[in-house]
């Protein structure tokens, strides 16, 4: 009888930043289709979602992939119920409000690799710092580039499970790298960034190297903070586009700060200061290829008639792509 092994994948409730948790399922004859996935049960007190004397709570399968890192394996994500089958308060997936897939999205998800043991990025001496940032973004060479083997195998594993990963590049600080994650509904977007997270840290663990997540891991200094930039259009943006509607869409994003920097990733202030490529948390701002902005209208955006895309730059690399997108769809909404 054949067997499959199905790693079901979820969020905790964890606080301020949710954590990534999964487990084995293995069963017999699998088609490998999602809707072929039974739901799960798991103990909910375990992982801050439930207390003990009522500790059940339910995986639904909402995407797989095939994982080509393990014999007859396949990535199941998943969003968590509470046990009457209604969503749990942690599952922000299910707070998307969209019909089709109008709106698409391309997250640049960045992060650190760390050395568990010094807590430090590769690159970086156990005391001290590294040559300062300039040589280290797309770097080539052994005193630019730490970790390219991880990379490697990371951008490898993602592509052959049918991740939609666009690129991947190393960031301008040492030992911060981004992959790109293009994707047709916030809902398809977020499920594969979540398991692009999840194989980085299980390819980087291999190499007894940890990801840190955090925007701004190196403190008050002058290295880069590491966000999600979120690259989003709708149908109206790319078909009919112009600079009126543009436009309008960015001013919308001004009109909504707070509601977006509450979504954005939990010490984003520490990133957003107007420095290292940020405009800062409390100021909004638009503006044609700039990187200092809260919104960037890029230039191939301006040259292509004012049609296509925006990206927000100021969500923080803990930011959670389902709420993300959420929040951008009711911006959005707003203005059009």
């Amino acid at each position: 009888m054949a067997y499959s092994k199905l790693e079901y994948i979820w969020l905790d409730g964890n606080k301020p930043t949710q954590s990534l948790r999964s487990k084995t399922k293995v069963v017999h004859d699998f088609s490998g289709k999602l809707e072929d996935c039974s739901l799960w049960n798991f103990d909910g007190s375990s992982t801050g979602q439930a207390t003990g004397d009522s500790s059940d709570c339910i995986l639904k399968p909402v995407a797989i992939f095939p994982d080509p890192d393990k014999e007859n394996a396949y990535l199941v994500m998943t969003e968590v119920l509470n046990a009457d089958g209604t969503p749990h308060e942690t599952n922000k997936r299910a707070s998307i409000d969209e019909e089709d897939e109008d709106f698409w999205f391309g997250y640049e998800q960045e992060y650190f690799l760390v050395d568990p043991e010094t807590n430090r990025p590769l690159g970086f001496p156990a005391d001290g710092y590294p040559a300062p940032q300039g040589p280290y973004y797309c770097g080539v060479g052994a005193k630019a580039v730490f970790g390219r083997e991880i990379i490697d195998e990371h951008l490898d594993i993602c592509l052959k499970a049918g991740l939609n990963v666009e690129g991947t590049n190393g960031e301008v600080a040492a030992g911060q790298w981004e992959f790109q994650i293009f994707a047709k509904g916030a809902a398809r977007a977020g499920d594969e960034i979540w398991v692009g997270r999840y194989l980085i840290e299980r390819t980087a663990r291999k190499y007894g190297v940890a990801v840190d997540w955090h925007p701004k891991p190196l403190g008050d200094t002058d290295w880069n903070g590491s966000g999600m930039h979120a690259n989003f259009s709708n149908g109206a943006m790319r078909d009919e586009g112009g600079k009126e509607l543009m436009t309008k869409v960015c001013e919308a994003f001004g009109d909504h700060i707070q509601e977006h920097i509450a979504v954005y990733g939990h010490d984003n202030d520490k990133r957003l200061t107007g420095k290292h490529e940020t405009q800062s948390i409390d100021k909004f701002s638009y503006g044609i290829s700039d990187r200092g902005a809260s919104i960037r209208i890029p230039v191939t955006t301006v040259d292509d008639g004012w049609i296509g895309r925006l990206e927000d730059r100021r969500p923080a690399s803990n930011a959670d792509p389902y709420e993300v997108g959420a929040r951008i769809i009711k911006t959005v909404h707003s203005a059009l």
